[in-house]
């Protein structure tokens, strides 16, 4: 499985990305601001979805949104 950012480089477990765009998260007020640093991502199932702390939250972030750090 391989796992893309949204620059076409290859994400691996405990790497680090950073988010590009304002995301808002779903079932909550709070927005995840753009240059926010997600550190030790870990790969899920799905190719276009990863899950990393945001904030002391564990949250699925899609691949499109984050660059490689």
């Amino acid at each position: 499985m391989t796992v893309k950012d949204s620059n076409g480089n290859l994400l691996a477990e405990g790497d680090s990305v950073t988010v590009i765009k304002d995301l808002k998260v779903r079932g909550s007020s709070s927005v995840i601001k753009r240059g926010t640093k997600v550190k030790n991502i870990r790969l899920t199932d799905d190719e276009e979805e990863i899950e990393g702390k945001v904030d002391g939250s564990v949250i699925v972030l899609k691949a499109c949104f984050l660059k490689k750090a």
